[in-house]
């Protein structure tokens, strides 16, 4: 047989042959293009970039030249090694947020490709060094080691340490992702993404809770004891050894560094092999619907859904409770109701300034979410409005909804209420607390339901962090804002009973409070879905057009 005749890819391989093509320039230019193609899409996403760029950049010079100026400091390295800690945990946490922001993140767009695991884990985590948040790392990496290193043996170390640290950071997000792939390119994956904002809410709180208790402590002595720990953990360990190379502790430096080394290694390996099993694994979603024997789904009277009344009733409680699990956008508002309302007071309570009644912004906080009940229905709205042809079906719309939310708020205030008296041990308040509560709440519903018919407001659902369509900012302002103070006007009476009680001295009669804010904010509820039900009923093709914008 000749050559000719031989089959394809039989013949020898050259040298040539079996090297594997170099994969680092094509992937940086790859992620390159991706900025810039995005960039060209629209002026606004060229000015968002170039202010968070110029805005980075700003807050790294200046974090920089901060941890410079304390050079020489006693507690210097408790702070660059808490900082590198906290930077790890950052990059460790942002893929399961922001993975839709970067498509890079995504390596599923690559398993088509005939490329192997080993080059393509190195060449994506030269590609990942391009970007705003690996040059902020880097210069925040820098300045830590520039404001720890003392001495030839301490520079000799920073040199290698800046880098490292940038590159477990790097390593460390893109093992996250990678293992995390077909979660983030889910509809699971995208409802974190909605929540990300949450996280950033609570971090903020955590971080202002930890600076005032760390102003009234006397100082950074207050961190050495969590920096004797954390100078271990890579990558703050590659700055650790900085400081102990300065200390002539030869060894110790050493060996901080090397755990700083290893976890790269280790970092490399369990991101090649999630990126095997992704290249290699069928998708499960082919899977399961290649399976004839999948079980089908539970029937909608079922489980926990055969507990909510037949009728109009049941069936809009059961919608409305699927908004909260499945909507990303709804579930986004609910979630972070949920946890701001139990952060504020409970962490003023911690610190020592706050009152038992903070308690009541939880019920604040979800008492909002009847506000524009109809926007989360989209265009969609129009199967409803088909269904309601009186007065009384508007009310039962209406009432379910109320309803609906009454299932998670009611239990919710009243946990708030007892964590918040059991943080600060003023149970004798706590029967005043439930009782405002309960009536805040109900004026809401009442202020929500009126609003919801008049001021309606349509929520995008592709528009990102966006809660409200274009032009329609003054809908959802008067909505919101104009029914949170007639709220607070119509839970006056409670409020001045509860004011009384206390001025007079009479707090054993708190209790009192408790009913009577009950059945007073279950009437101010009811009397409000009864104003709210004609005029749902008369406005349906404007509350349509309203709520469909988006």
């Amino acid at each position: 047989m000749s050559v000719l005749d031989a089959p394809a890819g039989s013949g020898p391989r050259t040298d040539r042959d079996r090297a594997a093509p170099d994969l680092i320039p094509v992937l940086v230019r790859l992620k390159l293009s991706l900025l810039r193609n995005g960039l060209r899409q629209s002026a606004g996403r060229r000015a968002v970039y170039v202010l968070s760029f110029v805005g980075a950049v700003l807050l790294a010079l200046g974090q920089v030249a901060g941890l410079i100026a304390m050079r020489g400091e006693d507690h210097i390295v408790s702070v660059t090694v808490l900082a590198a800690g906290v930077l790890a945990v950052g990059w460790a946490v942002m893929p399961l947020f922001f993975a839709a922001g970067d498509e890079t993140l995504d390596p599923g767009r690559l398993v088509m490709l005939p490329l192997r695991p080993r080059p393509l884990v190195t060449a994506l985590l030269v590609s990942s060094l391009v970007g705003i948040g690996p040059l902020f790392t880097l210069c925040l990496a820098a300045g830590s080691v520039a404001a720890t290193a003392r001495g030839a043996a301490g520079a000799a170390f920073a040199v290698v340490a800046a880098p490292l640290t940038l590159l477990v950071c790097v390593a460390l997000a893109r093992a996250v992702a990678t293992a995390n792939t077909r979660l983030l390119t889910s509809r699971k994956g995208r409802d974190l993404a909605v929540l990300s904002g949450l996280v950033i809410a609570v971090g903020i709180q955590v971080v202002n809770f930890g600076a005032q208790r760390l102003g009234r402590s006397g100082g950074l002595s207050a961190l050495d004891p969590v920096a004797d720990v954390v100078r271990w953990l890579p990558p703050a360990s590659a700055i650790g050894s900085v400081d102990s190379a300065s200390q002539g502790a030869y060894g110790r430096a050493a060996v901080q560094l090397l755990l700083s080394a290893a976890a790269l290694a280790l970092l490399m390996v369990v991101w090649r092999r999630s990126l095997e099993r992704l290249m290699t694994a069928p998708d499960g979603s082919t899977t399961a619907a290649a399976d004839p024997g999948r079980a089908a789904s539970a029937p909608e009277g079922s489980g926990f859904w055969s507990l909510f009344p037949e009728g109009r009733t049941g069936t809009v409680m059961r919608r409305s409770l699927r908004y909260v699990a499945r909507d990303p956008k709804t579930k986004a508002a609910w979630v972070t109701a949920l946890a701001i309302g139990l952060i504020v007071p409970v962490l003023n309570a911690v610190q020592g300034t706050g009152s038992v009644y903070f308690a009541c912004f939880g019920a604040g906080m979800l008492g909002i979410q009847m506000y524009n009940q109809f926007g989360q229905d989209t265009s969609a709205f129009w199967m409803v409005a088909m269904t309601i042809s009186s007065t009384r079906d508007a009310y039962l719309e209406l009432r379910a909804r109320a309803l609906a939310l009454l299932l998670i708020t009611l239990p919710y205030t009243v946990l708030v209420a007892v964590v918040t008296a059991a943080v600060l041990g003023d149970w004798e308040a706590l029967p005043g607390v439930v009782g405002l509560s309960l009536a805040l709440l109900g004026a809401m519903l009442a202020t929500g339901a009126v609003a919801s018919a008049n001021f309606p407001y349509s929520v995008p659902q592709d528009a990102g962090f966006k809660n409200v369509a274009p032009g329609q900012a003054g809908l959802a302002w008067i909505s919101v804002f104009g029914g949170m103070v007639s709220a607070a006007l119509l839970s006056a009476p409670v409020i001045a009973l509860t004011v009384w009680l206390h001025v007079t001295g009479a707090e054993e009669l708190l209790w009192i409070v408790v009913p009577v804010g009950a059945v007073y904010g279950a009437l101010i509820a009811w009397a409000g879905l009864r104003i709210a039900a004609p005029r749902t009923a008369e406005r349906l093709p404007e509350i349509l057009a309203a709520v469909s914008k988006g």
